[in-house]
């Protein structure tokens, strides 16, 4: 390759340093450079069942694992699925006796409501007690919820009798209120639509946005949909597997040199260009518009400390770093309100980056106060914050 082919290749490509889940270099023996497998996974390594809830005329989309033990409730971020806590899941079952169930919230997944607009957090608190209230009961729960399910979490915990315990994701009001002046700029950054799934999993790796390409390839079919059929990518999935075995001995031959990743490219390159209509095939957009949600941003976050500290059962709070806490939680976090842990080396979604840390903490948590008992040989080892 010549110096200006490996100029204009590097021109194209993310930074090496972010950690993409893989070992060993690509081999170099042959000028060959190994492609990323970006492909999209199935939900079904890792839970036991996809299902419907009906609460009214609204439909709500579960995924369940296990049958004993209390009841681990997982609640998404905004613009998610249930799917981002498959890794998650696969982690905690080997750690603990539980049952998991991960909910695909209103406007997300394939939950569908006779009104996909109101996001309010009231009105998805209610979602999430009621879809509790006819799957548990009366089973002990214990409530945990990522960024704006984090919220939900804290706005439904009143709403449910049976509540045990209660686990916050790198959620804190004043830091929350704080990122919502550049959300909207954000929101246009991201590219708009995608001509597959792969492409899809792939600028969500590459961007930095879920930062374990594991967990990316069976959470982001659960965030876009196909704009053909109208239904959630992960419909599309068992075809895209077929076709990918048919052709799979012609790809290598047609793989684009810019698709290639190489592992010495120096650091603070940017991520690569958002598909354009110029160089993709329409066919996969987000599933929600997070951008026309923004008046129940403040709604979601406005109040969240003091609601947290003000929940009577044990809580536990996991954060990306120790710069996210406010006064309010510093100050409750001093008097013994709640547990704290801060993960470093991961990015907002803390449970995809780190599902193994994330699920080792939670399970210490329930260990900790009895609400589940460990799976074989688990370590019953307690942060000190």
């Amino acid at each position: 390759m010549s110096s200006l082919q490996k100029s204009v290749l590097k021109s194209k490509l993310p930074p090496s340093g972010v950690n993409f889940g893989l070992g060993a270099r690509a081999s170099k023996s042959k000028g060959f450079q190994r492609k990323r497998d970006y492909d999209p996974v199935q939900w079904i390594p890792y839970f036991d069942h996809s299902e419907d809830v009906k609460i009214g005329d609204d439909t709500f989309h579960i995924y369940t694992k296990g049958n004993e033990g209390p009841t681990l409730v997982l609640l998404h971020g905004g613009g998610y699925s249930a799917l981002t806590w498959a890794e998650f899941t696969k982690s905690i079952m080997t750690m603990i006796v539980c049952r998991v169930m991960a909910i695909d919230l209103r406007g997300h997944g394939d939950t569908y409501t006779t009104n996909e607009e109101d996001l309010s957090a009231d009105t998805l608190a209610e979602d999430v007690a009621a879809i509790v209230k006819e799957t548990t009961e009366n089973n002990p729960v214990i409530l945990v919820g990522h960024s704006m399910g984090g919220a939900v979490a804290v706005r439904a915990a009143p709403l449910i009798s049976n509540l045990y315990g209660l686990g916050v994701i790198d959620v804190v009001e004043g830091t929350a209120i704080d990122a919502l002046a550049s959300m909207q700029s954000f929101l246009r950054s991201r590219p708009s639509s995608f001509s597959s799934v792969s492409q899809a999993v792939e600028w969500c790796v590459r961007s930095g946005q879920i930062r374990n390409i594991q967990s990316a390839k069976v959470s982001v079919p659960g965030q876009i949909k196909n704009i053909e059929t109208n239904k959630l990518a992960t419909h599309d999935i068992d075809t895209l597997s077929k076709s990918t075995c048919e052709c799979n001995s012609e790809t290598i031959s047609t793989i684009s040199r810019e698709d290639v990743i190489q592992e010495e490219e120096p650091v603070n390159m940017p991520p690569p260009p958002a598909p354009t209509t110029a160089t993709a095939t329409k066919k996969y957009v987000w599933r929600i518009d997070l951008s026309k949600t923004e008046k129940h941003w403040i709604g979601w976050f406005n109040g969240l400390s003091s609601a947290f500290l003000n929940v009577p059962v044990p809580k536990v709070l996991l954060l990306a770093g120790v710069d996210r806490l406010d006064r309010e939680l510093t100050v409750g976090q001093m008097q013994g309100k709640f547990q704290m842990q801060v993960l470093p080396a991961c990015g907002h979604a803390v449970h995809e980056d780190v599902p193994d840390k994330v699920a080792e903490a939670i399970a210490t948590f329930m260990v900790r106060h009895k609400f589940a008992e460990p799976a074989s040989e688990f370590p019953r080892t307690f942060p000190a914050c």
